[in-house]
C-alpha cells in the first residue's frame, strides 16, 4: 500500500457524512491501488461531540468548529456537508481562499452562492467539486462538465426530486389523494416534518440553477425561475393523464427557446408522454435527460438522494480531488463552465410556447362554455380538446378540463388570470405545460 495520504475534512457528520466515512474505509484498499495514494478522513466536524454515531471511528478527530477544518493546513480536501447556506458558505469560502479543494452535496448553496463561490476559488486557486449536489447518485454533472464537453446543449429536462416523484407515482398508481400520500411519505422518511421544499419545487430549482450554469455558463437567481410544486395535482388531474397517455411529473426544464435563442428554466408539474423515458420512471427515482448537438439525446436515472447515493457521489469527487493533487493539479483553477455563455439572455414569457392542460371549476350553467372559449380565445388561446365529466341532477359545479393548441407562456398567464376573474369560475384554475417531447 502507498504510503501518501490525502487527507479529507468532513464538515458535517449526518446520514451523508457517516455514509462517506463508512464507505471510505471500506474500500480504502480499493482507492489506494487505484489512486497510488491511501485516502483517510483525518477530521470531523460536529455540532454534538457526544451523540452517539452509526460507525465506529475515533473521537479524536471530532471538532465543533468546521472552520478549524477548512483552514486547517493539515487536511487537503474539505468535504461540506453541514448543509444550509450560512455557515456552510463561510466554510467553503474559507476552504476556497485558502487553495483546498472542497466537496459539496450543498444544492442550496451552490444554487445561492455559486458565483461567489467560484470567484473564491479562482482567487484562492482552490477548487469546487459539487457532483452530489444534483441527482444525488447519477453522476449528470460529471457527463455535462466532460463526458460530453465538445457538445452545446439544446435542453435538459429533469425529474430531480424523489419525493415529488414518489408522491405522484402513488398518486396514480393507488388512486389516493395528495394530502394521504404525503402523510405516509413522512411516515416512511421520503418526505421532510415540513415537506415544502420538496413538493413546492424549491429543491428541484436549486439543481436546476446549478445545471444551467454547467451548461449554459450563467447563474440564473432563483427568483427569476418559474416554479410551481405539486399540491395542487388531483385525481382528476391524475385520470386524465392515464386516459391520454401521460404521466404528471414535476418537471425541470432548462432549454433554449429556439426562436429567440434565450434560456429558459421552470420548474412545473408537467404531462409527460409515456412513449419518453421520463414519463416512466417512478417511485423516489431521478432522471435527468440532456440534449447535446453532438451526441444528441442521453438519459441518466438513478436514485436522487439517501446514505449510499449521495455518498457514492462525494467519493466520485473526493477521488477527483485525490487524482489532482497526486498529478500536481491541485492549485490551479479549473472553470467548471467554460462554455462562455454567460451573456445568454433569459427568455420571456411571450418567447416561450408549449401546449397547455387547464382544469377549472366552473359553475353549472348554461353559456359557461361560450365563457371560457371566448375568454381563452381573447388571449389568443385556442382549444384542442374539452373534458367534462357527467355531474350530478342537484350539482352547482362542475369540472370543465380543456387542453389547448400550442401558445405562448405569456397568454396562458394571462388567459388563466381572466377566468380566474371571471364569475362563472371557482377559485383558481389549475394549469400545466403538455410536454412536446416523446424520445
Amino acid at each position: 500500500m502507498s504510503e501518501r495520504v490525502i487527507t479529507v475534512g468532513l464538515c458535517g457528520f449526518g446520514v451523508v457524512g457517516q455514509g462517506v466515512f463508512n464507505h471510505l474505509q471500506k474500500r480504502e484498499n480499493d482507492l489506494s491501488d487505484q489512486l497510488g495514494a491511501r485516502v483517510k478522513v483525518t477530521r470531523i466536524a460536529v455540532r454534538d461531540t457526544s451523540k452517539k454515531r452509526d460507525f465506529d471511528f475515533d473521537a479524536a478527530m471530532l471538532t465543533t468548529d468546521p472552520l478549524s477544518i477548512a483552514t486547517d493546513p493539515a487536511v487537503d480536501v474539505v468535504c461540506e456537508l453541514m448543509g444550509g447556506t450560512t455557515l456552510a458558505k463561510e466554510v467553503t469560502l474559507a476552504a476556497l481562499k485558502a487553495g483546498k479543494i472542497v466537496v459539496s452535496a450543498n444544492k442550496a448553496l451552490i444554487c445561492d452562492h455559486g458565483e461567489a463561490l467560484f470567484a473564491a476559488a479562482k482567487e484562492g486557486n482552490g477548487q469546487l467539486l459539487f457532483e452530489a449536489s444534483v441527482a444525488g447518485g447519477i453522476p449528470v454533472i460529471k457527463a455535462i462538465k466532460e463526458s460530453l464537453v465538445v457538445n452545446r446543449f439544446n435542453s435538459i429536462y429533469g425529474i430531480l426530486n424523489g419525493t415529488s416523484n414518489y408522491i405522484l407515482t402513488r398518486m396514480t398508481n393507488e388512486g389516493a389523494g395528495y394530502q394521504e400520500i404525503l402523510a405516509e411519505a413522512k411516515a416512511l422518511g421520503y418526505a421532510e416534518a415540513d415537506e415544502s421544499f420538496d413538493v413546492d419545487g424549491i429543491d428541484a430549482a436549486h439543481k436546476a440553477v446549478v445545471l444551467a450554469y454547467l451548461a449554459y455558463g450563467r447563474w440564473v437567481p432563483y427568483k427569476d425561475l418559474l416554479v410551481q410544486g405539486i399540491a395542487e395535482v388531483t385525481q382528476a388531474d391524475i385520470a386524465f393523464a392515464k386516459e391520454n397517455g401521460y404521466a404528471i411529473k414535476l418537471l425541470a426544464v432548462i432549454d433554449v427557446a429556439h426562436a429567440s435563442g434565450k434560456l429558459y428554466i421552470s420548474i412545473l408539474p408537467t404531462l409527460v408522454s409515456k412513449k419518453y423515458v421520463l414519463g416512466s420512471v417512478d417511485g423516489v427515482f431521478n432522471a435527468v435527460s440532456v440534449h447535446g448537438d453532438v451526441v444528441g439525446e442521453t438519459v441518466y436515472i438513478g436514485p436522487g438522494a439517501g446514505r449510499d447515493a449521495t455518498a457514492s457521489a462525494v467519493i466520485s469527487d473526493i477521488v477527483d480531488a485525490a487524482k489532482l493533487i497526486v498529478n500536481g493539479g491541485a492549485g490551479r483553477f479549473i472553470d467548471p463552465a467554460p462554455r462562455g455563455g454567460a451573456k445568454i439572455e433569459l427568455a420571456e414569457p411571450e418567447e416561450i410556447e408549449s401546449r397547455y392542460y387547464v382544469r377549472l371549476q366552473v359553475v353549472d350553467k348554461p353559456g359557461v362554455m361560450a365563457e371560457v372559449t371566448s375568454l381563452l380565445a381573447k388571449h389568443d388561446v385556442s382549444l384542442a380538446s374539452v373534458t367534462q365529466k357527467e355531474v350530478e341532477e342537484d350539482a352547482t359545479s362542475a369540472t370543465l378540463i380543456v387542453t389547448t393548441h400550442t401558445t405562448t407562456e405569456q397568454a396562458i398567464l394571462d388567459a388563466v388570470k381572466a377566468l380566474e376573474a371571471s364569475s362563472c369560475v371557482e377559485g383558481k384554475p389549475f394549469t400545466m405545460p403538455v410536454s412536446s417531447f416523446e424520445g
